[in-house]
């Protein structure tokens, strides 16, 4: 879920703090048990979901000395006041557990998964809450269409959970762009990905090709996505490869995929890189964009790195699991999900 493009960062009113630390309303209650129950059902569904295929539910450190370089997600950070012997002094909280799991994936592990919580600077409001919940799991020799197919069958547990259910469509991501918008993303000019985000007010400066790509997403695409549809994008531009492989071709095309619950992107995966020399010069490649943006650059995890020419074959994503229970409870808040948003924390 690394999108920030865009995002409207949440500022409360004053009311809002005074509201906040006053004693909760008899709704206010009622809502937030319900929230509880909800969640609590989905944890379950999902640990019988994995338990019925045999995947470990594993857990890995919150706190790294690495950090997440990708631009387009800030990171928070906090000291270690201990002994020198214990290493960096400067720990990241994960914004995945991506990079823990694949040392596992090395280590021999296994099919696995873990639900925890991740945290992300900067985001907060409607839609976004700086503490939350992420789904991640690995399939060894599987690829990304073939873990896109789970991951919807996951969702689609779920929504029959709630006493509901979805149609599914699939697209290319170029496909996807066509038949939408009547624009190729790997051959159009920048001025024509422009053209269509005319109406909206976006600050220009330091924007990328892949970055309009992306605000044609956000803005465009995927408020029209209808709310009781999956729409399953996968093989994005090479460009946008991330974590994962790239497949050679005309265009080439990164193996990737994301799930879409109504508007809502949900889940992100990959068929995941295992060349160790080509993931370090992506995260190099990423300090470089953060240099350029005037950004804290980040300490590449070498661990990983280390790992990974052990690492078997597999597919791995990521779910975020705020985003299904608002549209397991059809609201667009994040907050009506949470015991307590990041303002009442």
């Amino acid at each position: 879920m690394a999108r920030r493009i865009g995002v409207k960062r949440y500022t409360a009113p004053p009311d809002s703090t005074i509201h906040a630390m006053n004693e909760p309303s008899a709704a206010d209650a009622a809502r937030r048990k319900r929230a509880l129950r909800l969640r609590a059902s989905l944890y379950a569904l999902i640990r019988a979901f994995f338990a019925e295929r045999n995947v470990l539910e594993v857990e890995t450190p919150i706190l790294s000395e690495a950090g997440n370089t990708e631009p387009n997600i800030d990171s928070f950070s906090t000291p270690f006041s201990g002994h020198v012997s214990a290493g960096s002094r400067e720990r990241w909280l994960r914004t995945s557990p991506e990079h823990a799991m694949k040392r596992l994936l090395a280590a021999g592990v296994g099919d696995c998964y873990e639900l925890g919580r991740v945290f992300r600077n900067g985001e907060a409001g409607q839609r976004h809450n700086p503490e939350f919940t992420m789904l991640e799991w690995y399939r060894v020799g599987w690829d990304h269409r073939r873990l896109m197919r789970e991951t919807c069958d996951l969702v689609q547990a779920a929504l029959a959970m709630a006493g509901r259910a979805a149609t599914i469509v699939e697209y290319t991501y170029r496909e996807l762009f066509i038949q939408a918008l009547g624009v190729d993303p790997f051959d159009a000019p920048v001025e024509a990905l422009q053209a269509p985000l005319a109406q909206f007010r976006i600050d220009a400066a330091g924007l990328s090709r892949d970055d309009w790509l992306d605000l044609l997403i956000t803005h465009c695409l995927q408020p029209g996505f209808p709310r009781d549809r999956i729409t399953l994008v996968h093989d994005f531009p090479a460009t946008q490869c991330a974590l994962a492989k790239i497949r050679a071709g005309e265009p080439p095309v990164a193996e990737r995929f994301e799930l879409y619950l109504g508007r809502y992107e949900l889940a992100n995966g990959y068929h995941e890189l295992t060349d160790a020399a080509e993931q370090r010069a992506r995260f190099e490649r990423d300090n470089q964009r953060r240099r350029a943006r005037g950004q804290h650059e980040l300490p590449i995890d070498e661990r990983l790195l280390a790992a990974l020419p052990q690492m078997p074959a597999c597919a791995g994503v990521a779910l975020g699991i705020e985003r299904l229970l608002m549209c397991l409870a059809r609201t667009d808040d994040i907050r009506d999900v949470l015991a307590f948003a990041f303002a009442e924390a």
